[in-house]
């Protein structure tokens, strides 16, 4: 079970410096705006499904799980 708190730990730093990089601007041009996120405009109806960014964001988070497997 200690294993499993480290890995809860590693895992919650590495979700927080990536919301800090996010938020002190780093990624703002193009997070969220990737070529595949759906975007859908009319009158005042506004439809966002960022499906690249998700699917981004899915291939990092597994790449770094697995890093720290053993």
């Amino acid at each position: 079970m200690p294993e499993a708190g480290k890995m809860l730990v590693v895992v919650g730093l590495v979700v927080a410096a990536i919301g800090a990089l996010l938020w002190s601007g780093i990624g703002r041009g193009w997070f969220g705006k990737l070529p595949g996120d759906i975007h859908y405009s009319r009158g005042n109806f506004t439809f966002y499904f960022p499906i690249a960014t998700c699917i981004l964001l899915s291939i990092l988070l597994t790449l770094v799980v697995r890093l720290f497997r053993k």
